[in-house]
C-alpha cells in the first residue's frame, strides 16, 4: 500500500504509474515526461528516473534495458487500490474500451481479442495445468485457445515477474467486441457466480453490478472462494463465472448468426441466450431486450485457485493476436 508519509512523492509515483498503465510498450524517462507534462504535472526527465527508480524497488515497474520500463502486475494492483474511491464504474469503462479495441474477424480468424493474464509460480505451473483439464474439457471456458509466457515476455499489457509464468485465456468481452464490429450494441449488466444443474444455466447466486466497481468481479469471487467450478466441470452441478448482457430484441439474429461463427473459430463465450423481454436464469430483461449470460474467462484459473494453487489474476489484461493463440492441450 502507497504510505501516505510523503503525498507529494506518492502522488508523482501514481501519475507515472498511470502512465504506464496506458501503454502496452514500454516507457523511456523522457516520454514519461511527455507524458506527464499533457496531463498538467511538470516533471524533469531526471525527476522521472529517481521515481522511477523506486517504483522499481517496490516491484511496480520492471526495468526492460535500453526500452524502458514496464508496469508489473504488482504496480497495476497499487494503481488499482490507490485510485479506488475516483473509480467506481471503472471497469464498465475498461470492458467498453477493450471492445472497442477488438479487431477479431470469426470468418478470417484473424485480427486483436482481448485476454485475462494470470500469474503462477513457475514450479506449480504444471500443477494448475492439471488442475484446469477437467474445466476445459467440460468446456466451461470463453475458448480453450490460450498463450503462455515466460519472465520478461508480455501478455496484453502484463509483464511477467521473476520466478512466474504467465497464462493468457481469452476474455468474453471478446463476444461484446465482435457484436459492436457488426453492428450490435450490448450493455454489459454485471458479473456473477451462476448455478448450474446437469451442465445447463440454472440461476445467479451472486452479483457485482459493473458501474459500481472498480474491482473486476470474477477476481473478488475467486479471491472469496465462492466458485465450484472443478465440482461443475466433473459433475455438472456447481457453481461457476459467469457474466449478464443484454441487447436489443431486433438484433437477436444477427447475434444467433455471429455466435455459430464465433463457435466454428473455437470462442464459445455465450452460455444462453434467452428470449425477446424474458427473464433469462431468473435475471429480468427490459421491454424489447435480449438477455445474454456469458461464461467467465477465468473459470479455469478458479479451478486451479480451489485445488490450493496460489495465483494472481489481472482480468481484462490487454490485446493479443488470435494467431498466437494455441490449443490448451499442447501446453
Amino acid at each position: 500500500m502507497i504510505s501516505s508519509a510523503n503525498s507529494d512523492t506518492e502522488r508523482k509515483i501514481l501519475s507515472i504509474l498511470k502512465v504506464l498503465s496506458e501503454f502496452s510498450d514500454p516507457l523511456g524517462s523522457i516520454t514519461i515526461a511527455r507524458e506527464l507534462e499533457k496531463r498538467g504535472l511538470s516533471l524533469s526527465e531526471r525527476a522521472v528516473r529517481y521515481h522511477l527508480k523506486i517504483t522499481d524497488e517496490r516491484g511496480y515497474t520492471q526495468p526492460l534495458g535500453i526500452d524502458g520500463r514496464m508496469i508489473t502486475s504488482r504496480g497495476l494492483e497499487e494503481l488499482r487500490i490507490a485510485l479506488a474511491p475516483d473509480q467506481i464504474g471503472f471497469i464498465l469503462e475498461k470492458l467498453e474500451l477493450l471492445a472497442f479495441r477488438t479487431t477479431f474477424s470469426p470468418e478470417g480468424r484473424i485480427g486483436q481479442v482481448p485476454i485475462n493474464t494470470s500469474l503462477f509460480n513457475k514450479e506449480e505451473f504444471p500443477k494448475a495445468v492439471e488442475a484446469m483439464k477437467d474445466v476445459f474439457k467440460a468446456g466451461i471456458c470463453v475458448s480453450e485457445l490460450v498463450v503462455t509466457a515466460t519472465e520478461g515476455q508480455k501478455l496484453g499489457d502484463v509483464v511477467i515477474p521473476s520466478g512466474k509464468v504467465g497464462l493468457a485465456t481469452v476474455c468474453g468481452v471478446v463476444v461484446n467486441g465482435v457484436l459492436l464490429k457488426h453492428g450490435v450494441p450490448m450493455e454489459s449488466k454485471f458479473g456473477g457466480v451462476l448455478e448450474i444443474r446437469d451442465s445447463k444455466p440454472r440461476r445467479f447466486v451472486a452479483i457485482i453490478n459493473y458501474s459500481g466497481t472498480s474491482l473486476d468481479p470474477s477476481e473478488q469471487y475467486i479471491r472469496a472462494g465462492m466458485t465450484g467450478v472443478s465440482e461443475a466441470a466433473k459433475t455438472g452441478n456447481g457453481r461457476i463465472l459467469a457474466n449478464f448482457r443484454e441487447i436489443p430484441a431486433p438484433a437477436r439474429s444477427i447475434v444467433e448468426e455471429v455466435i455459430t461463427q464465433l463457435k466454428a473459430a473455437g470462442i464459445n463465450g455465450v452460455f444462453a441466450l434467452g428470449n425477446i423481454s424474458e427473464p433469462i436464469c431468473q435475471i429480468a430483461v427490459g421491454m424489447n431486450r435480449v438477455g445474454m449470460v456469458l461464461l467467465g474467462g477465468l473459470n479455469p484459473v478458479a479451478a486451479a485457485v480451489e485445488a490450493g494453487i496460489e495465483v494472481e489474476n489481472v482480468a481484462e489484461s490487454g490485446m493479443i493476436d488470435f494467431q498466437q493463440l494455441v490449443s490448451f492441450w499442447q501446453l
